[in-house]
């Protein structure tokens, strides 16, 4: 069953990225995002789609050009997020035939990314939104369109955030930060897998 969770991986090492793949893919989290900002993200990236990018959907966060969106398309990778809402970054990944999942906080945002054909809303920082916020976007956004929350948001809030309208979750530091070993990372991911499967839907 594949669950609406994003592992963001900040600041993991390529020689790291396989195993904490495997491991999260075995623990049932199979998106997994590599931001640019973490050393050698292109290299880790190619390890991991190389490795399972057929059983999961992996690619890049903070993801800002054009010419970004492409390496990560050279890498193999599969899904592209960002911190904000760039029509040029957000069409060059769908005509690449990857996933586009855009950073936004505002209604002209998420119109402007959906308008220009990404997959789904990334609401980031989705603690400025609130729940309240969230309802009330829902309310005139198209019943279909994938809106996932990020940052302010784990185990003992997902409930609420469903409540609310979020369709899923990208999940950081709460899954991964830099030396943590891929057991570390299981024993966090099967808490938030076990977290989320517990959710009334």
């Amino acid at each position: 069953m594949s669950r609406p969770l994003i592992a963001i991986l900040r600041g993991i090492l390529p020689n790291e990225a396989a195993d904490v793949a495997a491991t999260l893919i075995e623990c049932g989290i199979d998106r997994i995002e590599v931001p640019l900002n973490s050393p050698d993200p292109f290299d880790s990236i190619k390890l991991m789609s190389d490795a399972f990018g057929r059983d999961a959907l992996i690619g890049a966060g903070t993801v800002t050009t054009v010419q970004l969106a492409e390496q990560v398309k050279t890498a193999g990778g599969q899904l592209v997020v960002s911190p904000d809402c760039n029509p040029d970054v957000i069409q060059t990944t769908k005509k690449l035939g990857m996933q586009s999942f855009p950073g936004v906080l505002t209604p002209t945002e998420c119109f402007s990314a959906l308008n220009a054909g990404a997959d789904g809303l990334k609401v980031f920082p989705s603690f400025l939104m609130g729940t309240e916020g969230l309802k009330a976007i829902r309310a005139v956004l198209p019943v279909t369109t994938q809106v996932y929350m990020v940052g302010g948001v784990g185990p003992d809030n997902f409930g609420t955030w469903m409540k609310a309208g979020a369709n899923g979750f990208g999940i950081g530091s709460q899954l991964y930060a830099p030396g943590f070993s891929a057991a570390d990372v299981a024993i966090r991911a099967k808490e938030m897998v076990a977290a989320f499967d517990e959710l009334d839907l």
